[in-house]
């Protein structure tokens, strides 16, 4: 899949809006965590070297179509000029004040407000499209993370504008299609987190493809308790047992290797550690929840993924925010680092599951670590997804 890329070098002096995701989680009303401002440096570097004058327009939080200080982009200015030197800020992202600051541009990038404080925006209003991208003459989607959201500032305004995708965007695309159309046998699909629902596309895609599915986290107790496995008081989701079942059957009939976990750590709950134990993970008794895989669970998924020349790795396999429950998860990023120094091809999706890996040290031992959370699993479901698809060159 090829996107269409822009001459950096014939931008000097062009007007050019680029839409990035600079959603990031914040502490006391600080940013707590740079990653997304980061990703788009190669992006931005490259257009403020080659003299293009630009506007960052993005989303933050969920303010609802209102304005709502908690939900500024003002917030994000510090940690965003700690990393590219001053900005202005422009306190809306359509209208007079967005084209007064283009016109008295002196070299800094723009950063808009939130384009979220106008109902419009997810809406895909064409009208608001239109003003949004009436003050200038190019368009650079790299926020990967928003493209899969058919909203003015990622789709609308393409209609209007001369369209591209950033450096971050195209790298994203550029991993997730070499694991999901061209992937190298074996192929390990790696899947935890919580929610079933939220993989079943992507198991429903690449089951034709893979070798093997490593299932933990909260989601493998469903797939458990479909094999009539007790599972206490861990994460369940009801709706989903016959799913789980007949993707098992489904695996079985096609030669594909499911791999759920044989023992967990357990407690009453997160916070009380005094009913900390391991257990079989389909015998787990009625007043305890699976919090963790356990050991013997790590062995047998690690053996799995060191063997794999593709890894792709979506959902935690356990509470890893709290020490105690992070040795699964932590297992799983050296098995899966380690398959990459040997030579696989490895792609790690998912917020939760780009934050161990960056906690815990291993972003730079695997592939590629995507930014895009709801993205990336639409992707890998076969999805062509709405901001993308005007950029298609094939």
């Amino acid at each position: 899949m090829n996107l269409r890329t822009p001459d950096y070098g014939s931008l000097r002096g062009k007007k050019v809006l680029v839409r990035v995701d600079f959603n990031v989680p914040l502490k006391n009303g600080l940013v707590s965590d740079d990653t997304r401002i980061r990703a788009h440096l190669p992006t931005l570097k490259a257009l403020r070297d080659a003299g293009a004058i630009v506007a960052l327009a993005s989303h933050l939080g969920r303010p609802k179509g209102k304005i709502n200080p908690e939900f500024s982009l003002k917030t994000v200015l510090p940690a965003a000029e700690k990393l590219l030197g001053p900005i202005e800020f422009v306190e809306d992202c359509v209208g007079p004040k967005v084209e007064k600051a283009l016109r008295n541009s002196t070299g800094k990038i723009l950063l808009l407000e939130n384009t979220r404080f106008h109902e419009e925006e997810e809406a895909n209003d064409p009208d608001f499209s239109r003003s949004m991208a009436a003050p200038f003459e190019v368009f650079l989607l790299d926020a990967f993370s928003a493209s899969h959201r058919a909203h003015a500032s990622t789709v609308g305004v393409q209609e209007h504008l001369n369209s591209y995708a950033g450096y971050l965007l195209d790298e994203e695309i550029s991993a997730l299609s070499k694991v999901r159309d061209h992937s190298e046998p074996p192929f390990v699909l790696v899947l935890g987190g919580a929610k079933v629902s939220d993989k079943i596309g992507v198991i429903d895609n690449l089951m034709s493809k893979v070798s093997s599915i490593v299932i933990g986290g909260g989601m493998a107790f469903t797939f458990l308790k479909a094999k009539g496995g007790t599972v206490g008081r861990s994460l369940l989701d009801e709706g989903h047992l016959d799913f789980a079942a007949s993707m098992l059957e489904k695996a079985e009939k096609s030669g594909v290797t499911v791999e759920l976990p044989v023992d967990v750590v357990a407690a009453t709950s997160i916070e009380d550690l005094s009913s900390l134990t391991s257990c079989p993970a389909d015998e787990i008794p009625d007043d305890l929840m699976g919090l963790d895989i356990g050991p013997e669970s790590v062995k047998a998924f690690s053996k799995i993924i060191e063997g794999a020349k593709t890894i792709l790795w979506n959902g935690p396999s356990g509470v890893f925010e709290v020490e105690t429950f992070s040795k699964g998860t932590k297992g799983l990023c050296y098995a899966v680092a380690k398959a990459t120094s040997q030579g696989a091809f490895s792609v790690v999706g998912g917020g939760d599951t780009a934050s161990a890996v960056s906690l815990m040290g291993y972003r730079s031992k695997v592939s590629h670590v995507s930014t895009g959370g709801g993205a990336s699993l639409e992707f890998c479901e076969g999805k062509v997804l709405p901001g993308i698809a005007p950029l298609l060159l094939d």
